[in-house]
């Protein structure tokens, strides 16, 4: 009898994988469904973009393995636009590794740092892969509660003492998704000060900083002094840029924590293909007005959606950033028995919000990654439910 290794079984189902098998079901049924589950954008990669693809494609020097690292051209269209959006100087070849997709690269950072036994601090609602990325290692995960009373920041310093000595790293995730809260500057300086006064490692998870709306730009922690002693920084062009199918990210920050990352990665991947890292390159050298282009479709869908849910009595979670809406489940019903209930009867997909763990529960998340169109068509059908 072939058994799984215990590291597969103490895994919980992938809570995505588990929602395209009920859309699947659907589908088969004749079922028209309104996908707001996963975050997974409908607007295309720009055009120039993909033009620089097609020309990096047929250049014979990218045919062959890429370097384990990343393209050091790559990684220094990384820097410059780090130092342009956040002015964050970072030297390309010791500061800054290429990915395959951010996902990547989250989930393989434990494996340098943790060994069985340490703990890592995963907040709750969250990504379900800080959690997975944590059990591959061997790690033990210890949960911080995202509350909206707390506006969805953890409260690091509850951590109890026995904890916090085998504590190695902590994660956040600013845009957060799924609650789609946000972080100011005096949230993170003292999420540095506490992590250097503890020796905790700081991985953040920085997917969503340009899906915002207004003036008010997210941080990058690696602005706060101090933070390069301790911190690591995950980005990804996927959400920026409408390149999800791409799989191109990277991480920056800390030399030794790149360089631990980096260890991993020649050990178990060769590297991104570099006529997509090419193409990245156009990406991170596109003029802002692009940007805006992208940002003004989801604020406004966000605008136009807030409205109707409040109209059919949902209350939605006030927050100027990221395509999602996290959103209070009525009274009488769980998370789960909510959004089954929106599939079945309304041929709606969300995401129930304790499918990112405990402290979601008695919410469910909205991706604005369908026309407007279809967003005030599913509030129509979940208006005829008479909540």
């Amino acid at each position: 009898m072939l058994e799984y290794a215990q590291r597969i079984r103490s895994l919980p189902p992938y809570l995505f994988a588990q929602i395209d098998q009920k859309k699947r079901e659907k589908l088969a049924q004749g079922v028209d469904l309104i996908d707001l589950g996963v975050g997974d954008p409908d607007l295309p990669t720009p055009t120039p973009i993909v033009e620089a693809m097609k020309r990096a494609v047929e250049k014979p020097e990218h045919h062959r393995y890429p370097s384990y690292e990343g393209m050091l051209s790559f990684r220094q269209a990384v820097a410059d636009w780090y130092k342009r959006r956040f002015g964050v100087e970072l030297d390309p070849a010791l500061e800054v590794v290429t990915l395959i997709g951010s996902k990547e690269g989250i989930a393989h950072f434990p494996l340098a740092f943790i060994d069985p036994g340490d703990v890592v601090l995963c907040p709750d609602p969250a990504y379900p892969v800080y959690k997975i990325g944590t059990l591959f290692a061997g790690g033990e995960p210890y949960i911080l509660p995202l509350k909206e009373e707390n506006a969805f920041l953890p409260d690091f310093r509850k951590v109890p003492q026995d904890v916090l000595k085998r504590a190695k790293i902590i994660w956040i995730n600013y845009p957060n998704n799924p609650t789609s809260a946000t972080a100011d500057e005096a949230f993170y300086r003292e999420l540095i000060d506490w992590a250097r006064e503890h020796s905790i490692i700081v991985a953040s998870d920085l997917a969503y900083s340009e899906v915002y709306f207004g003036d008010k730009k997210p941080m990058s922690i690696l602005q706060i002094e101090g933070a390069k002693e301790v911190a690591i920084e995950f980005h990804s062009l996927s959400k920026t840029f409408n390149m999800t199918g791409w799989r191109l990210g990277m991480a920056v920050g800390n030399k030794n924590l790149i360089a631990g990352l980096g260890k991993v990665k020649t050990n178990v991947d060769s590297g991104q293909f570099q006529a997509i890292q090419e193409a990245g390159i156009t990406a991170l050298k596109l003029p802002e007005e692009e940007l805006h282009k992208i940002r003004d479709v989801y604020g406004e869908r966000r605008r136009v959606m807030v409205e109707a849910l409040d109209r059919v009595g949902l209350e939605v979670f006030k927050s100027d950033a990221t395509f999602y809406l996290w959103v209070k489940v009525p009274k009488g019903y769980s998370s789960a028995s909510f959004v089954s209930m929106l599939l079945d009867e309304c041929g709606i997909v969300c995401t129930p919000g304790n499918g990112f763990g405990e402290h979601g529960e008695g919410y469910f998340r909205i991706s604005l990654t369908v026309p407007t169109s279809r967003l005030l068509e599913a509030v129509d059908r979940i208006g005829s439910l008479k909540l």
